[in-house]
């Protein structure tokens, strides 16, 4: 299906009353496209609760109700396909991302948690299968932590050669250098950046899927998550990021109070692919900064967003060397 409805179609849609069950995963609407344009927006309440992705094209008052809007026709296309290759996880993403608007962080993130766990038990996670390949060792610290002076601390995640991914052993100890940062009473403000070419690809390919079971690894995430400890300091923390920002590596940079990148700088959020969401905490840090619908768009597109238009959307302050 890649129609777009008109104003008239979506009207004549929702008098029909379709159930549920027409729409999402396995039905013949696994989105649903409308034109703006004339749309009535007493719509809204009964499109926020379809099972599907709701992409509104150009502008109207019905727009609030969609879970992202595009001005370009031309840009549903890759989107349509996204969420035809796994129709459970665009549902997950849309429906997570509604029903947590106006949570505080903490309860945003373990909603987010749940999310990612029911996702990691579907069929759509479980078809991948993921190359175990041997991260590059390093027998340099993972986290540089640096302390100028007591109002400032630096750190620099330090794996270069394997592109600063974020695995177990990189993602222990950032939430240890952060939980040092969240007991010193002087409140110091706390710098991110990496070393190498690049910010971060992310969470560890190789250890998708390792965890004993979903709700073991939920667990484990709302104790060791890093973006538990980022949104606590967020206030306080600045990130810097160059080259690529993928998956983790976006969503815990963005929940800085000031981000900046260099203008080679990209972004990108390619858990669609593997059946998830992003689950770093991405679901809570991009919508405080683009809003709802531009995050459902980076998931659902999988778009690299370079940094250009990572300025014009506000993911970055200012970008600078």
């Amino acid at each position: 299906m890649t129609d777009i409805l008109s104003a008239d179609g979506l009207a004549a849609l929702a008098a029909a009353m379709p159930l549920a069950e027409e729409f999402g995963p396995h039905s013949d609407r696994p989105y649903l496209a409308i034109a703006l344009d004339g749309a009535d927006p007493l719509h809204a309440d009964w499109l926020r609760g379809l099972p599907c992705p709701v992409i509104g094209l150009g502008a109207g008052p019905l727009g609030p109700a969609c879970d992202t809007v595009l001005d370009d026709p031309a840009d549903l296309a890759a989107i349509a396909r996204n969420i035809r290759a796994t129709p459970i996880a665009a549902m997950v993403l849309v429906q997570h991302l509604r029903a947590a608007e106006g949570l505080d962080a903490t309860a945003h993130l373990t909603a987010e948690s749940f999310a990612y766990a029911t996702l990691q038990q579907g069929t759509e996670f479980k078809k991948f299968s993921f190359t175990r390949r041997q991260p590059a060792a390093s027998n340099a610290p993972l986290i540089i932590i640096d302390r100028p002076d007591d109002a400032t601390i630096h750190l620099t995640l330090n794996h270069p050669a394997n592109r600063n991914a974020i695995d177990v052993v990189m993602r222990d100890a950032l939430a240890e250098a952060l939980d040092l940062a969240l007991a010193d009473p002087d409140r110091p403000a706390v710098h991110l950046a990496a070393a190498g070419r690049c910010f971060s690809t992310g969470g560890e390919v190789a250890e998708f899927g390792l965890a004993a079971d979903p709700a073991t690894a939920h667990w484990v995430r709302s104790l060791r998550l890093p973006a538990h400890r980022l949104a606590r300091l967020a206030d306080r923390l600045t990130v810097h990021v160059q080259g690529a920002a993928i998956g983790a590596g976006v969503e815990m940079a963005a929940f800085a109070h000031r981000l900046t990148c260099t203008p080679d700088a990209w972004f990108h959020l390619p858990e669609l692919q593997y059946g998830l969401i992003p689950g770093a905490g991405g679901t809570v840090s991009l919508p405080r900064r683009i809003g709802r619908q531009r995050t459902a768009q980076m998931a659902l597109s999988m778009r690299r967003v370079p940094a250009a238009l990572a300025l014009q959307w506000g993911l970055v302050d200012a970008i600078a060397e």
